[in-house]
């Protein structure tokens, strides 16, 4: 395929995005893309390399939740692991940042071939949006997003065998600042049309902040009690956070490609979103985990059990796939779903809040 149809596809898909088109899914690229100003004007200033030595963990997790960028859902999920360590995180963003060294040898030290990453957590996606708010003419964005309607297109390039990311990285920019300037758009308009081409509507706020639909068919069998299912909206941003923490999960790590972590919300382009995806430190395992929220009990097993067949075709090359159901409380629907289910196990968790009265001032 020559670049000319992918590029005549793009023109297309740019053509329909505008406020007053019928189709959703255009006016909101239409309000990704004129948000581009606003977004630079306030974050510009946050990531600049002499203002780094005073970013703080909630400027920085402010950035990446969509409300604020205005362009990219779901970077805030691993936040609290990126942000659990400031002056190592201001220290990686200067390297980032640093002009005076090229993009490669910055982003092999970031996510060195061999070895840990220098920031946990701080992976592609949120990497290469923080370099084009801050030089926007010069970086494009890599995320999964992007990658995918790349690939649909024809427009992916080779990439060298055993490539760092530093090398990948430059040979994916240099395409997209070839296929921006080929469009006639910046790179900012150019990532917004990289999710319309598969298509899907970015998640936005409502997803940052764990009100998601729980994604089967079947309505709940009884409704959640008021209060708790605010609380339990969090339960896997805790889990992330806390993985370590929490005894059955010391075995088992969060999955990572390419030194990012992808195991929350692992996308398996097929058949939907993974909760939580994690494998065995021998390697010799994976787990899939499900959150029951508001699902029914034949829901939630019929999506662990779909995931980990998933898991062990595609991931596991047919070897040993767990299963993790996490809720509330294990009804009788779900002791019996479970029956002559061995590869799963059921644990539940306590929700609890409390005012207490605070110690009064003595006076003499």
């Amino acid at each position: 395929m020559t670049r000319e149809q992918p590029i005549q596809s793009l023109r297309e898909i740019l053509g329909k995005v505008s406020h007053q088109s019928p189709d959703e899914l255009c006016r909101v690229g239409a309000e990704i893309r004129d948000a581009k100003q606003g977004v630079l004007t306030r974050y510009q200033p946050v990531f600049s390399r002499e203002n780094l030595g005073g970013l703080t963990a909630e400027d920085f997790r402010g950035f990446l939740l969509f409300r604020n960028n205005h362009h990219w859902d779901s970077l805030h999920r691993l936040g609290g692991w990126m942000s659990a360590d400031m002056p190592k995180l201001r220290e990686a963003l200067k390297v980032l940042l640093d002009e005076g060294v090229d993009i490669r040898t910055g982003l092999n030290r970031l996510r060195p071939p061999t070895g840990d990453p220098m920031v946990k957590g701080l992976g592609r996606a949120v990497i290469t949006a923080i370099l084009q708010v801050v030089y926007p003419d010069k970086y494009g964005v890599w995320n999964n997003t992007a990658e995918n309607g790349m690939q649909r297109l024809g427009l992916w390039p080779d990439m060298p065998r055993g490539a760092s990311f530093g090398d990948r990285y430059v040979v994916m920019n240099r395409t997209l600042l070839e296929v921006a300037e080929e469009l006639g758009v910046d790179l900012w308009t150019l990532d917004m049309l990289w999710w319309r081409v598969e298509p899907h509507m970015p998640k936005g706020r409502e997803a940052e902040e764990g009100e998601e639909a729980a994604g089967g068919e079947e309505t709940p069998s009884r409704p959640v009690p008021t209060g708790v299912f605010g609380l339990e909206r969090y339960l896997q941003e805790f889990l992330v956070e806390n993985w370590q923490s929490v005894g059955m999960l010391r075995d088992w790590e969060l999955l990572e490609e390419d030194g990012e972590i992808v195991g929350s919300y692992y996308d398996t382009q097929e058949i939907g979103e993974i909760d939580l995806l994690g494998k065995r430190r021998d390697g010799k395992a994976w787990l899939v985990i499900e959150l029951k929220k508001d699902q029914t009990s034949d829901s939630t097993v019929g999506q662990v059990l779909r995931y980990m067949g998933w898991v062990r075709r595609n991931l596991a090359n047919r070897g040993e796939v767990q299963g993790l159901i996490v809720c509330r409380e294990m009804d009788r629907r779900l002791q019996y779903a479970l029956d002559g289910q061995p590869n799963i196990r059921c644990m539940t968790y306590d929700v609890s809040f409390s005012l207490n009265d605070a110690p009064r001032v003595e006076y003499p």
